[in-house]
């Protein structure tokens, strides 16, 4: 809710959003090149304090700049082998939902009115996001999700930071 309320220059906004996205493409990345190379498959459960603490700091910059969370999230989680790909996608999607309520709340504050807009774009985000749970979930490997999250990810970020 304090990133949501938070407002930031719109070239800093650009730069400071390509570079998150491209530092989340790298860790995702790493991590499906880790699992090439057949790192454990068992994930361990993230201890407490930390946990809580990315948490808070992966909110307040995805408030801040308008961005789901689980797009710093999942990269995070699978990098630090706190769970497997498809739990993270579980707990992203939650923390997401979670997430941007309390983002908009916070921007809402600011604003006075939301967007008339709104409810066109939600049914967008829950038709494209069941679209995608199915596919993923059923069809493509783990490898493949983390590949494919990278790439969108690094291209998402060069052309915020090269426009």
């Amino acid at each position: 809710m304090l990133g949501g309320a938070v407002h930031l220059p719109t070239d800093v906004y650009y730069t400071v959003v390509g570079a998150v996205l491209v530092l989340s493409a790298l860790l995702m990345a790493r991590s499906a090149l880790r699992r090439i190379a057949g790192a454990p498959e068992t994930a361990r459960p993230p201890p407490f304090l930390p946990a809580l603490a990315t948490g808070a700091a992966i909110g307040f910059v995805s408030g801040t700049t308008g961005t789901g969370g689980g797009v710093f999230l999942a990269p995070v989680i699978l990098a630090m082998n706190w769970a497997p790909a498809r739990q993270t996608a579980t707990i992203t999607a939650v923390y997401n939902l979670m997430n941007s309520a309390a983002a908009l709340a916070g921007a809402s504050a600011s604003w006075g009115s939301l967007p008339t807009a709104l409810p066109l774009w939600l049914l967008a985000v829950g038709a494209g996001g069941s679209a995608g749970a199915f596919v993923g979930s059923r069809y493509l490997p783990d490898r493949v999700l983390r590949t494919i999250l990278a790439l969108l990810l690094l291209l998402s970020g060069l052309k915020l930071i090269l426009e």
